[in-house]
């Protein structure tokens, strides 16, 4: 049997969780919410005769939201996700322009392979992320695993590709507080 002491520290804990009170996950439902409907009125509209089906779909997608992502306290960082942002943008453009000037080239050498990075991400939400945002690393996509490394196929092995993928998963870590 435990005691009011025990009660009371049980008690304080779930309130020191912003995710784990009735307020956080109704103000996390209400916020997904919103966020689907939004969602829902770009790419459908704002038909009224829309509203019924708008309405079911908001809750579903809300309810299933809620129960893959429990609302909990996020440790992201704004700023660094900012960066990541615009670095994901920016990195866009160089991969666009730098594959371009290879493949137009004739001159340029290429020397094709796979190079093996050890990803400090365990399987999961930030591992598939980290594999996304460097897919847009100039000439470089991930192409598998082999014993826990990603493995990246590369148009030109000599370029530094195991430190570019060292910055990109040191700016993700940042981003979502991981370090």
């Amino acid at each position: 049997m435990r005691s009011s002491n025990d009660r009371d520290a049980s008690a304080g804990a779930r309130a020191s969780d912003p995710g784990a009170s009735a307020d956080g996950v109704a103000g996390g439902a209400i916020a997904r919410a919103a966020w689907f409907l939004g969602l829902w009125l770009v790419l459908a509209g704002a038909d009224p005769a829309d509203l019924p089906a708008a309405a079911l779909a908001v809750v579903a997608a809300t309810w299933t939201s809620l129960r893959l992502l429990p609302p909990g306290g996020s440790r992201r960082s704004p700023i660094a996700v900012a960066r990541l942002a615009v670095r994901f943008l920016y990195q866009s453009v160089v991969a666009g322009l730098d594959v371009a000037r290879r493949a137009l080239d004739p001159r340029l050498p290429l020397r094709p392979g796979f190079v093996a990075y050890p990803v400090r991400f365990p399987p999961g939400t930030a591992r598939n992320a980290f594999t996304t945002l460097t897919s847009l690393l100039p000439g470089t996509v991930p192409a598998g695993e082999e014993g826990g490394d990603l493995l990246y196929h590369c148009l030109d092995v000599d370029q530094p590709v195991v430190s570019q993928l060292a910055a990109e998963e040191a700016a993700l870590s940042r981003a979502l507080r991981d370090d």
